[in-house]
């Protein structure tokens, strides 16, 4: 989007993306940007459900697996995700939902003039640890209703950046365990959803520049002790996620 990073980033970027937005994009920025966060699509529940993922990797085919961040919970990994820097820098080490007073991705995009918004489920991390900018903060009930407010947001197009969060598959399995029936439909609903969204935003903006991302945080594991899903360990159930980018030059 040519904007600077965050202060605390790594400044480490993945080079294949890299090359592939100066392919598509002939060495143009990107004007509109697109993520969608579900909680806990772990790498795991793609290569068990691949063909689930079919959606969305026709929206956003560029596909690059990740690391987590260590402990692999919410908060810490979005306060990664979304200042670039590791846990220790930005100060969010264990589950916790403290306002990030670091430098963020968001800072940087409002610096450079770019008009943002953030649609999250209430009481949830992203609606919690990146309050008090100035951004357009949109804090809705749950899913259903998140996914409302960005279709809303993407017609009336007044937004360069949006993050959009979602958590029933997160939810669902900390009642049960990661694969049960219901885990599997909430992972649907995530990747349906998306499909759905990213769609809409790639033909709005088709007379722009587009990134549209399915971005999740971490993965999941089932607790010995309780039976149920969990997350935060260093494992690789926990820790391996595969995000999805698609770039779009103008059509």
């Amino acid at each position: 989007m040519g904007i600077e990073p965050p202060e605390l980033s790594t400044k480490e970027v993945i080079a294949y993306l890299i090359e592939e937005s100066v392919r598509l994009l002939n060495g143009r920025k990107i004007d509109k940007c697109l993520v969608y966060a579900p909680d806990a699509i772990g790498e795991a529940l793609f290569q068990d459900y691949h063909d689930d993922f079919k959606g969305v990797a026709e929206v956003a085919p560029n596909q690059v697996v990740l690391r987590s961040v260590f402990p692999s919970v919410t908060p810490v990994v979005f306060g990664s995700m979304l200042t670039g820097a590791l846990p220790k820098a930005h100060g969010i080490t264990q589950y916790e939902k403290p306002v990030l007073k670091c430098d963020t991705l968001f800072d940087a995009l409002l610096r450079s003039m770019k008009k943002v918004a953030i649609v999250a489920v209430e009481g949830s991390s992203i609606a919690k640890i990146f309050l008090e900018r100035d951004l357009d903060y949109f804090i809705e009930e749950y899913d259903e209703q998140v996914n409302d407010r960005v279709l809303e947001l993407i017609r009336e197009d007044d937004h360069d950046f949006i993050l959009a969060y979602n958590q029933e598959y997160d939810d669902v399995m900390h009642r049960t365990v990661p694969r049960s029936p219901e885990a599997i439909t909430a992972m649907r609903n995530h990747v349906r959803d998306f499909a759905q969204l990213g769609e809409e935003f790639l033909k709005k903006h088709r007379d722009q520049t587009r990134l549209v991302l399915f971005s999740p945080d971490h993965g999941t594991h089932i607790d010995a002790q309780t039976g149920r899903g969990a997350h935060g360990l260093d494992i690789p159930d926990d820790m391996e996620v595969r995000s999805f980018w698609g770039i779009y030059d103008k059509t």
